[in-house]
C-alpha cells in the first residue's frame, strides 16, 4: 500500500513489518500502523477528501488497506448535528450529537473497525477471523464476515444481553459462550490467536483493527466544518476509542487540514466498572482491574487493554474522567431519546450523563462546543430500560367513546 511503512512500538518507537501481532516482543508496548506523512501530505487534501465516498473509506489514505478494498463501503460517514433540544436540557447551547448508532451494517461504532481488521486479514490471504466480545463487536464481525465470506468464530460471555446474542447468532457464526466475564473471554481468544493463527481482530490485528477508530475523529473535524470542536466525550471500554479520536484530530493538525488549537477529551464510564476513571481519580498511572458490576455491559472491561493509554490522552489534554451510576445512565437514555429522538445502548447513557455533570459542574463553558461519542443504537440492549419506559394506556374498545374516556383521565393527571 501507498502510504503504510510497517508497524511501530508506542512505547520503544522499534519498527516491524506488517504482521499480525498487537505487541512489541521487546518491551510488550503496543503496535501501531506507521505512515509515510510526507507522501500523505503531498496527496491528501480538504477537496481530495471532499470528493471521497460518502463513508469512512473517504479516509482512505489514512488507513491500512488496499486503495481498492470494498470492505465496510457503507460504513462510516454517520450523522453529526446540532442538538439543540438536549442542550436546552442541560443547559449548554453548543451540544452536538456525533450518532454512531445509525453506521452500518450493525448499528454501532465498531462496524468501522472491524472493516479495517477485515480488509487487512483478507488482503493477507486470512479465511478464519473472530474477536472476544461484549456484544457489538461480536455482532459486527458475523456480519461483516459473512458478508465477506469469512468463517467467523466469536466468543462472548455466558450472561451477555440476549439481544445481542441473537443479532450475532443471525449471521451463523460459530458463537461460543464463556463462563466469566470479558477479560476471561479476552485472555482465552489471545490462546486461540496463537494455537489457530485465526485473525482475531481485537486481539492479533488490533493494531490494524484499531485504525478504524480514527475515522470517528476524523469525521467529526469535517462535519464541524474543518475544525477541533472544544470538547469530547467519549465512552470508554478497553479504552482505544478516545486514544484515536485524539490522534485522529493530531493527524489533521499535522496535514495542515485543521488549525491547531486546544481540546478537551473527556473519558466517560460506569461507576461499576470504571477502572480508567478511578485511576484518573485517585492521580494514579497504573490501572487496577475490576470486577464489572453494571448494566451497562458494553462498557464492563475490568482490565482495560489501552486503559493507561486514554488516561494519558485525558490528562494530555486537561479533560476529565466521569464515572456515572447505573440510575444516571438510564436517566441519559431516557432523555436523549425525549430530546433528540434518539434511543441509545447504556453506553451513550454514560455520556449523556457525564456530559451533564460536565456542564452543572462548569467544566465545559457555554461559549464551548461539546460533542458527545454515542457510539451505539438501543434496540440491543432492551434490557437495560425496562425500568424507564413511560406508562403504556389500555387497552381500551375499539371506540372514540372509550378513547374519550381514558383521554379525559390521562388529560387530568
Amino acid at each position: 500500500m501507498a502510504f503504510v511503512r510497517g508497524l511501530l512500538c508506542r512505547e520503544c518507537n522499534a519498527p516491524f513489518d506488517e504482521i499480525p501481532v498487537a505487541t512489541c516482543d521487546r518491551c510488550l508496548g503496543p503496535l501501531d500502523v506507521a505512515y509515510d506523512w510526507d507522501a500523505i501530505r503531498r496527496h491528501l487534501n480538504r477537496s481530495v477528501i471532499e470528493q471521497g465516498p460518502p463513508s469512512m473509506w473517504r479516509y482512505r489514505a489514512l488507513l491500512p488497506v488496499d486503495p481498492t478494498d470494498s470492505i465496510g463501503d457503507r460504513t462510516g460517514w454517520t450523522p453529526l448535528w446540532h442538538a439543540r433540544r438536549l442542550g436546552e436540557v442541560l443547559g449548554h447551547p453548543r451540544v452536538f450529537i456525533k450518532y454512531d448508532g445509525a453506521n452500518h451494517p450493525t448499528l454501532s461504532f465498531k462496524d468501522r473497525v472491524v472493516a479495517t481488521a477485515l480488509a487487512w486479514a483478507r488482503r493477507q490471504g486470512m479465511t478464519v477471523v473472530g474477536c472476544a466480545s461484549t456484544g457489538n463487536l461480536a455482532h459486527s464481525v458475523a456480519a461483516q464476515a459473512a458478508r465477506h465470506g469469512f468463517r467467523a468464530v466469536i466468543l462472548v460471555p455466558a450472561d451477555l444481553e440476549v439481544g445481542k446474542v441473537a443479532a450475532t447468532a443471525v449471521h451463523r457464526p460459530t458463537l461460543i459462550t464463556v463462563d466469566g466475564h470479558y477479560d476471561h473471554v479476552n485472555r482465552l481468544c489471545y490462546e486461540l490467536a496463537e494455537a489457530y493463527g485465526w485473525g482475531m481482530v481485537n486481539i492479533n490485528l488490533r493494531a490494524y483493527y484499531g485504525e478504524g477508530s480514527k475515522t470517528v475523529g476524523y469525521e467529526i473535524a469535517e462535519q464541524m466544518g474543518w475544525q477541533v470542536p472544544d470538547h469530547v466525550i467519549v465512552p470508554m471500554a478497553g479504552g482505544s476509542l478516545i486514544t484515536k479520536i485524539h490522534r485522529a484530530f493530531q493527524e489533521f493538525i499535522r496535514l495542515g487540514l485543521v488549525e491547531d488549537k486546544p481540546y478537551r477529551m473527556h473519558g466517560a464510564q460506569a461507576e461499576g466498572c470504571g477502572p480508567i476513571v478511578h485511576a484518573f481519580q485517585r492521580g494514579d498511572d497504573v490501572i487496577t482491574p475490576e470486577r464489572p458490576r453494571t448494566i451497562v455491559r458494553s462498557l464492563a472491561i475490568g482490565n482495560p487493554a489501552d486503559g493507561r493509554y486514554a488516561l494519558r490522552t485525558i490528562r494530555q489534554t486537561g479533560g476529565q474522567g466521569v464515572a456515572v451510576s447505573d440510575d444516571e445512565v438510564r436517566e441519559g437514555i431516557r432523555l436523549l431519546a425525549e430530546t433528540e429522538g434518539v434511543f441509545t445502548e447504556p453506553a451513550g447513557g454514560v455520556v449523556v450523563a457525564a456530559a451533564a455533570r460536565l456542564i452543572r459542574e462548569g467544566s465545559i463553558r457555554p461559549d464551548e462546543s461539546v460533542v458527545l461519542a454515542i457510539t451505539g443504537h438501543g434496540l440491543k440492549t432492551l434490557e437495560a430500560v425496562t425500568d424507564v419506559r413511560p406508562p403504556v394506556y389500555g387497552p381500551i374498545r375499539p371506540n372514540l367513546e372509550a378513547f374519550q374516556a381514558l383521554w379525559d383521565r390521562i388529560a387530568g393527571t
